[in-house]
């Protein structure tokens, strides 16, 4: 059994659903980000996803955009993003590891070497927005091979008879897109997502995530109600930019964020109860 796979499987047995914070790799600096990614387990964090800085990220919104520009600007790459990876598999080899990024440093890093290196760093999952269906075979082969996770994104947008195209070869969990639109600009009505899940209750057996809009911990706790995890990500990048000093990280970078990152897992582990 995979690590995510194994995950929502102790989840779904304690009786809740999974938080799933976001941070972008080298934002604002390496060993901010890896200071970050190091105590999220601590914070609460059932899984994590990585943001892979990218200079054209189309489906993030103003927030999450700026904390890519400031990861580039102190060096991020696909390849450091992997190191970031590996130096965290040395003190935790529990919490399952997604990357979110897209298609071109992928090709440009060569799929089959990137899955390898990504497995081998203890990368379980993969979320690659600009991959559509069609055109997966140029990754998912080389994932299958090394055990590694593709995971889908499904939208407001995707009806029926595209539903079990893009559903085809996925795992690990599927990746509700709350909104029409970017990262970070709204958020989604409940009354939305109560009628989006159950449809895809019926179309998968894979846990599914809700993303792209949760802020609160009142909004991670309704996620959690309606599907089994909610994935947090603008708001803690813009925390995390509020703490920043001249671009640079603060005193307080780290603890805010944990502090913010502690205050949803509550509610998540709350919401069900």
């Amino acid at each position: 059994m995979s690590r995510i796979a194994g995950r929502f499987a102790a989840l779904r047995r304690a009786g809740r659903g999974a938080f799933i914070p976001f941070i972008e790799a080298f934002d604002p600096d390496r060993a901010t980000s890896l200071a970050l990614l190091k105590a999220l387990p601590g914070a609460g964090a059932d899984l994590i996803e990585i943001g892979v800085p990218f200079s054209d990220p189309m489906a993030d919104g103003p927030i999450i955009q700026a904390g890519g520009q400031r990861a580039l600007k102190a060096g991020a790459s696909l390849a450091g993003t992997l190191a970031m990876v590996r130096d965290f598999r040395a003190e935790d080899t529990a919490t399952p590891v997604i990357l979110m990024g897209y298609l071109n440093p992928i090709l440009a890093y060569g799929p089959r070497r990137f899955c390898a290196d990504a497995a081998d760093g203890g990368v379980d999952g993969l979320i690659v927005v600009d991959l559509p269906p069609e055109e997966a075979d140029l990754l998912a082969p080389h994932a299958e091979a090394q055990g590694i996770d593709i995971i889908r994104l499904i939208a407001p947008t995707t009806d029926d008879r595209r539903l079990p195209r893009v559903l085809a070869g996925a795992g690990g969990f599927i990746y509700y897109v709350a909104i029409v639109g970017v990262t970070g600009t709204r958020s989604a009505a409940a009354a939305d997502l109560a009628e989006a899940i159950p449809r895809l209750r019926h179309a998968t057996d894979l846990p599914i995530a809700i993303g792209f809009g949760i802020k609160t911990p009142e909004q991670a706790a309704e996620a959690v109600r309606l599907a089994d995890a909610a994935v947090v990500a603008s708001a803690l990048i813009e925390t995390l930019a509020e703490t920043l000093i001249g671009g640079q990280a603060g005193p307080d970078t780290v603890t805010r964020v944990l502090a913010q990152i502690r205050a949803i897992a509550a509610a998540v582990r709350r919401a069900r109860a």
